[in-house]
C-alpha cells in the first residue's frame, strides 16, 4: 500500500466509524489479527474500547490535527471534545456522569497491512481528562476530587 492509501484508511477510521458511532463498519478497516495498545484483539476488541469511551462521552467528536505516514505506519495527532454524559470507565475506576465539557489530546501510531489496521500504539492525556471531569483534584485544590470512582 502507498502511504496515501494508508492515510486514507486511518482518516476513514475516525471520520466514517468512530465519529458517527458506526462501530459495525470497523471490520472493513481493522484486521482480524489486530492487536491494540491494551491487548485488545480484532475489530471487536477495537470496537469495545470505542464503545466504552462513547458510553462515558456520548457526543464525542475527534478532530485529526496531523496525519503523517511512512512505510506501513500512520501517525495521527488528534483531539476530541465531548460532554461527560455517562459513566466513564478507565483503568483508574468508574466515574459517573458530571455533565462537564472535556477536551483530550493524543498521538496514535497505526501499523497497516493489506489495507487494514493490524496494530496500534497510543499516548493519551488521560490525566487531563480525569482532571476535567473532577476525578482527581487540580494541583493546589482540595484533596477530595469532585467525581468519586464507583466500585
Amino acid at each position: 500500500m502507498t502511504t496515501d492509501a494508508n492515510k486514507h484508511v486511518v482518516r476513514s477510521l475516525y471520520e466514517d466509524c468512530i465519529n458517527p458511532g458506526r462501530l459495525d463498519a470497523l471490520a472493513q478497516l481493522v484486521a482480524d489479527d489486530y492487536v491494540g495498545p491494551r491487548g485488545e484483539r480484532g475489530p471487536a476488541g477495537f470496537a469495545s474500547v470505542i464503545a466504552g469511551l462513547r458510553a462515558g462521552f456520548p457526543d464525542i467528536h475527534f478532530t485529526i490535527d496531523d496525519l503523517i505516514a511512512e512505510a506501513d505506519r500512520v501517525t495521527v495527532r488528534w483531539s476530541w471534545h465531548a460532554t461527560h454524559g455517562g459513566t466513564f470507565v478507565s483503568p483508574f475506576g468508574r466515574f459517573p456522569a458530571t455533565g462537564k465539557q472535556v477536551t483530550n489530546t493524543a498521538i496514535a501510531i497505526y501499523r497497516l497491512a493489506d489495507h487494514k489496521i493490524v496494530g496500534a500504539w497510543l499516548e493519551s492525556d488521560r490525566l487531563g481528562a480525569l482532571l476535567q471531569i473532577g476525578a482527581v483534584p487540580r494541583p493546589g485544590a482540595s484533596a477530595t476530587p469532585d467525581a468519586q470512582p464507583q466500585p
